[in-house]
């Protein structure tokens, strides 16, 4: 069986070589000493030569609910305090309304704008690095309540506070022109509307009174004309009972002569007649009979005919015929058509007029001052920063300091091995 060989080290042989190493270092201190100096003045020099970068921030808050009670009241538009809030942070992010902004201060980029550089190519450049924006949900953070945190990094020679404070103002602007925009596009749709209801109405009101005059003078029309009809009809019946009458005269008279008749009689009086009288008799008839016409006498009969021949009208002869002219006369004016074709204001009866007309003003005297409207609160503005926050002088130093003096003793190391 075969025992393998224990293999020891030689402690003291180890502690010997690191004693060499760090002996020989120490004797090539000065190369050592030489490129830690070099790489602390690179690093110095390039801490002095790289251009500082700053940073500036502000933070939004929602407004509260009364803040936005003026355009909520106007029952045409509403938006809530958080709403408002994430449509300027939607704004902020977008790539167009930050070109759109840099167009219109070129002067924020004209530092490191090259000569032959477009606005939209700086900008281009600019963008890409330096704007970050934070929006804290209190929902999935420990933020009591929403924030936007908007950060612009820039470089030393730009107004990077400006930038941020006119780009906040910008946004915001721009929301508030787009809500009064909006608003004002549905206050014109709603006055258009209610116009045209109006309009809508006021034409079927004039169309349905237009009808109702033509029904009730159409009614009062037929009326007259079955009115007149009914006294012409009786005309011609009181003409053929007047006539009538005169026959039945003309007979009676007839048969009055051929028994003497002259003077209204009776049967029994004429059947007494020739007959002595003794004393003073008064006679008393009953007689279910109707007499016959002929007893009222010649001259009673006569005169009764020379009337009738002689009348011009019957008309006083009948009743109903004074009532026809008096509904005639009613007819002649229909004060209900009259009153509706003489109404100054129509448009009062139209339905729903009131209530158009309210809103109809209310619409049109609706002015909300977007100038004082608070759409965000700026819960903390952007300010002047102390320091760059880039470069890190110190750290540079530090990392330039180490670097060199790890340079110089991998070169004082590697001249020792050569050596060897």
């Amino acid at each position: 069986m075969n025992t393998p060989a224990t293999i020891s080290y030689d402690n003291k042989l180890e502690e010997i070589d690191i004693r060499e190493i760090v002996r020989s270092i120490w004797k090539q201190r000065a190369v050592v000493l030489l490129f830690t100096g070099i790489g602390f003045a690179a690093a110095v020099g390039y801490a002095a030569l790289v251009t500082p970068q700053y940073s500036a921030s502000t933070s939004l808050r929602p407004v509260s609910n009364t803040d936005l009670d003026e355009i909520n009241e106007s029952g045409l538009f509403k938006i809530n305090p958080m709403e408002a809030l994430q449509r300027v942070g939607s704004a902020m992010e977008s790539y167009d309304v930050r070109l759109k902004f840099f167009s219109i201060y070129p002067q924020y980029l004209a530092p490191i704008r090259a000569p032959d550089k477009s606005i939209e190519q700086t900008f281009e450049l600019f963008n890409s690095s330096s704007f970050t924006l934070i929006q804290i949900d209190p929902n999935k953070s420990s933020s009591i309540s929403p924030l936007i945190n908007l950060t612009l990094t820039y470089p030393k020679g730009i107004d990077g506070v400006g930038i941020v404070k006119d780009f906040t103002s910008f946004v915001v602007k721009m929301e508030k022109d787009r809500i009064e925009s909006s608003l004002k596009t549905l206050v014109a749709n709603r006055i258009d509307k209610i116009e045209k209801n109006l309009d809508s109405e006021k034409s079927a009101y004039e169309a349905n009174m237009s009808s109702d005059i033509a029904h009730l003078l159409e009614k009062d029309k037929i009326k007259k004309e079955m009115l007149q009809d009914e006294l012409k009809a009786l005309r011609v019946q009181l003409q053929a009972r007047k006539q009538n009458r005169i026959k039945e005269l003309e007979e009676a008279i007839s048969i009055a002569k051929q028994l003497g008749i002259t003077m209204p009689s009776t049967p029994s009086s004429l059947a007494e007649t020739g007959s002595p009288r003794e004393g003073n008799m008064i006679r008393t008839e009953v007689n279910n009979q109707q007499i016959p016409l002929y007893f009222m006498g010649q001259q009673a009969l006569e005169a009764e005919r020379s009337t009738l021949i002689s009348r011009r009208s019957d008309d006083f002869t009948e009743p109903r015929i004074d009532q026809i002219q008096k509904e005639l006369n009613l007819l002649a004016h229909n004060r209900e058509a009259g009153a509706l074709k003489d109404r100054e204001n129509p448009e009062l009866f139209v339905k729903g007029f009131v209530d158009s007309r309210a809103d109809l003003a209310r619409l049109k005297n609706l002015n909300i001052n977007f100038n004082q409207l608070d759409l965000i609160h700026i819960d903390k503005p952007a300010f002047e920063p102390q320091s760059p926050i880039k470069p890190k002088k110190a750290l540079i130093a530090s990392a330039g300091l180490v670097l060199g003096l790890a340079l110089g003793i991998g070169v004082a190391l590697t001249r020792r091995i050569f050596q060897l």
